[in-house]
C-alpha cells in the first residue's frame, strides 16, 4: 500500500470509529476534523500518487463523510429527525464491510516494488520498432504485411535523471492481461504505478567500451515486461539485455502508430487434436519464434554498423552473445542457439521443440526448472509410468501419456549433449511455471492458487537472478561461474540433477 492510500484508509477507520464510539455532543466536531483531514489526503493521493479502482469505496465514502460533515455545521442539534437505531447500525456495519472489501482488494491486487538491480551499475532502457523486410507475417494481419517486433532495452547507462520508467506503461494493453487471467479489464489498471529501476533513454555507461548481448523470449501470452527484473539485474552488471515481444505470442503488443496485437497463437491448438498434431504445430510455431530471435540479431548487427541510428551504436558487444527465455520461450533459446552468433544460453523452465529436426546442441546451456517440470523429468528418468487412477487424475489417455514420455526422453537427450560444453540441469524446490516471471510480484493470491510456488518471490528472483548471471559472466566475460560447480550453501534451494543424467 503507498503511503497515501495508507493514510486514506486510515482516515476511513477513523470516521467509523468516531460513528460507533462517541457520543453525538462530540461527534460533530471530530467528523469535520477527520473528514476534512481525509478529504485533503484524498486530494494529494490522487494528485501525487494517482487514482485506481480498487479504493472506489474509500474515495465515495470520504467525499461523503466530508460533505455530511460540513452540512452539520448549519445543521442544529435537534433539527430534523434521527435515522432508526436500527438503520443507523446496519449502514456502519456496511461501512465496515466496504473498508473489509477494501482492504482485501489492496492486498490481491498491490502497488508492489520490483527487486533493485544487485550490479553497481545504472540501468537505461528504451523500445524498438523492427520489421523483417524477408519474412511475411503468418500468425496475423500486420500494418505492413511483413512481420513486425517490438524489442525492449535494458543497458548499462550513466547515472540517471528525471523519474524511473514504469514497470508497465499505461497503455492499452493492461486490459489485455487481465483478460488474459480471465479477470475483468480494468482489474491490472494500478500496475502503470509500479516503477521500474531504469532510465528511459539514458546514455550508454562508459565503464565500459562495449557490452556483451543476451536476447531473451517470453512465454505464451506473456510480454517483454514481465522478464523486467531479470533484464534491469543483468544490465546492472553491465550486459545489454533485449527482450521481444513475438507478436501474436504476448498477451497483446502495441505498436508506435496505436496498434494493437493480442495473443492468436493459443487458437493453433484444440482439445480435439492428438498429442502428436499438438506438438507438430507447436514446432511450427517455435520456428517463428526462433526466426524472430536471429531477426533481432541482424537488426543489432545494423545497429552496431549505424545503418539504425541509435545511442548504442558501437556498444553492443557481438563477439558474446547469450539468450535466455521462459517456457516456450526457454524452448525458443534453446532453439536459437543454433545459430552460431549465439555463445550460449538458458531455459527457464520451457519443454523443449523441433526435437527431431537436427542434431543436438553442443554448447553451453544451463535448464533451470521449476519443482513442478522437474518432477515430469523425473517420471521419465526413473522409467515410471502413470497408473490409470493418475491418468485420469491428470485428464491424459494412455497413448498420449506415452507420446508425451517419447519426447521427454529426446528432450534429456538433449539435454545431456550439452553437458560436455558445460550444460547444466537444475531444479529449484517450491517453484512453479510463473516464479520465472514478474508475474509472482502481480498479486500474493497467486501463491495461494498454486500459480506460483511456495517460495516467496522475493527469494525466487533472487536465486533465479544470481545463478543467471553467474552462467552468464561464466561463458559471456569469462569471470566468476562459483555457482555453476555445485550446490551451494547460500541456495538451499536449488538442486542440480546433472550428475543424474
Amino acid at each position: 500500500m503507498r503511503f497515501f492510500e495508507m493514510l486514506l484508509f486510515s482516515s476511513s477507520i477513523g470516521l467509523l470509529a468516531i460513528l460507533f464510539v462517541l457520543n453525538p455532543s462530540r461527534r460533530r466536531s471530530a467528523l469535520l476534523l477527520t473528514s476534512g483531514a481525509g478529504f485533503i489526503i484524498l486530494a494529494v493521493h490522487l494528485l501525487i500518487e494517482g487514482y485506481r479502482i480498487q479504493l472506489l469505496f474509500l474515495y465515495g465514502f470520504t467525499i461523503l463523510m466530508f460533505i455530511l460533515s460540513i452540512g452539520n455545521i448549519f445543521r442544529t442539534q435537534t433539527a430534523g429527525r434521527t435515522a432508526p437505531r436500527i438503520r443507523r447500525v446496519l449502514g456502519r456495519l456496511l461501512i465496515g464491510l466496504g473498508l473489509i472489501a477494501t482492504a482485501c482488494l489492496l492486498y490481491v491486487f498491490p502497488v508492489f516494488s520490483l527487486p533493485a538491480p544487485t550490479g553497481g551499475l545504472k540501468v537505461g532502457t528504451q523500445v524498438f520498432h523492427f520489421t523483417d523486410p524477408n519474412r511475411a507475417e503468418t500468425l496475423g494481419e500486420s500494418g505492413t504485411g511483413k512481420r513486425e517486433l517490438m524489442v525492449q532495452v535494458w543497458y548499462p547507462a550513466e547515472a540517471g535523471t528525471g523519474k524511473y520508467a514504469p514497470f508497465i506503461p499505461d497503455t492499452p494493453i493492461l486490459p489485455y492481461m487481465a483478460e488474459n487471467y480471465g479477470l475483468p479489464g480494468f482489474t491490472f489498471g494500478h500496475l502503470k504505478y509500479v516503477s521500474a529501476h531504469a532510465y528511459p533513454a539514458a546514455k550508454v555507461s562508459s565503464a565500459q567500451t562495449a557490452y556483451p548481448v543476451i536476447l531473451a523470449s517470453p512465454g505464451f501470452g506473456s510480454s517483454r515486461f514481465l522478464h523486467t527484473s531479470q533484464a534491469e539485474n543483468l544490465a546492472s552488471h553491465g550486459y545489454i539485455v533485449a527482450v521481444i515481444d513475438h507478436t501474436y505470442n504476448t498477451f497483446a503488443t502495441e505498436f508506435p502508430d496505436g496498434r494493437i496485437t493480442s495473443a492468436t497463437t493459443n487458437d493453433l491448438f484444440t482439445p480435439e487434436q492428438d498429442f502428436r498434431t499438438q506438438a507438430g504445430i507447436r514446432d511450427e510455431l517455435g520456428q517463428i519464434l526462433s526466426a524472430d530471435v536471429a531477426s533481432v540479431l541482424d537488426q543489432f548487427e545494423l545497429i552496431q554498423s549505424g545503418r539504425i541510428p541509435s545511442q548504442l551504436q558501437g556498444r553492443l558487444d557481438l563477439g558474446h552473445i547469450g539468450v535466455f527465455g521462459h517456457s516456450i520461450g526457454g524452448a525458443t533459446a534453446y532453439d536459437a542457439a543454433y545459430d552460431p552468433r549465439i555463445t550460449a544460453g538458458i531455459d527457464l523452465d520451457g519443454g523443449l521443440y523441433r526435437l527431431r529436426d537436427r542434431e543436438s546442441l553442443s554448447k553451453p546451456f544451463l535448464f533451470m526448472n521449476s519443482e513442478s517440470y522437474y518432477e515430469t523429468l523425473r517420471r521419465v528418468m526413473d522409467n515410471r509410468i502413470y497408473t490409470d487412477e493418475e491418468l485420469e487424475r491428470e485428464g491424459k489417455t494412455r497413448e498420449w501419456a506415452d507420446q508425451e514420455r517419447e519426447d521427454k526422453k529426446l528432450e534429456l537427450e538433449k539435454m545431456r549433449a550439452t553437458l560436455p560444453a558445460g550444460g547444466q540441469l537444475i531444479y529449484i524446490d517450491d517453484t512453479e511455471h510463473l516464479n520465472f516471471t514478474d508475474v509472482q510480484f502481480v498479486s500474493p493470491v497467486f501463491q495461494r492458487l498454486g500459480i506460483t510456488g511456495a517460495l516467496a518471490p522475493g527469494r525466487a528472483s533472487s536465486v533465479i537472478n544470481a545463478y543467471m548471471l553467474d552462467f552468464f559472466d561464466l561463458y559471456l566475460k569469462n569471470k566468476n561461474g562459483t555457482l555453476m560447480q555445485g550446490p551451494d550453501s547460500r541456495y538451499p534451494e536449488v538442486k542440480f540433477v546433472t550428475p543424474q543424467l
